[in-house]
């Protein structure tokens, strides 16, 4: 029994199984890294795709091309930044940096701040700039977690 004792002591000592051992431990980490960035694309695809599916019910047209979407063809699937072009709550269409619309959907659990203070979705008015941080789901629009009313950015005025 000492016999194999020892020789399980030596194998767990050896370079060789640290090397292996360590070996795998990389594949592991990068095999992890990859399935997150798949993950990650394909939830951003499928809003994308969703989004496009659904531009007609949203906007009550028909999108006109490529155009529509962001600079990597896909809008940006967990917010928007611009200014409210339409709202009746709890929706809210926000016209995007890009010049996309984006429908945002609000509910009690969603936070709006000006500056430090809490408001309601009611302070909202047409032509504010928020920007917004939520979950898509899956007829393309935007479910509000966070929204931010911000003071119009001079570089969107041209100025």
């Amino acid at each position: 029994m000492k016999k194999i004792y020892k020789r399980l002591i030596k194998l767990f000592e050896s370079r060789i199984l640290i090397g292996v051992l360590s070996g795998i431990g990389i594949i592991v980490v990068i095999i992890l890294i990859f399935s997150a960035g798949v993950s990650v694309g394909f939830h951003k695809a499928s809003f994308g795709r969703a989004w496009g599916e659904n531009y007609g019910r949203n906007f009550g047209m028909k999108p006109g091309g490529p155009h529509f979407l962001g600079r990597d063809n896909f809008p940006n699937a967990h917010g928007a930044a611009g200014k409210i072009i339409k709202k009746e709550t709890p929706i809210i269409i926000v016209q995007d940096k890009d010049g996309t619309e984006k429908i945002i959907l609000t509910n009690d659990q969603t936070k709006i701040q000006k500056m430090q203070k809490n408001i309601g979705v009611s302070d909202l008015k047409i032509d504010d700039f928020i920007v917004t941080i939520g979950s898509p789901n899956n007829k393309g629009q935007i479910e509000a977690k966070f929204i931010r009313l911000m003071p119009f950015p001079d570089f969107l005025n041209g100025n």
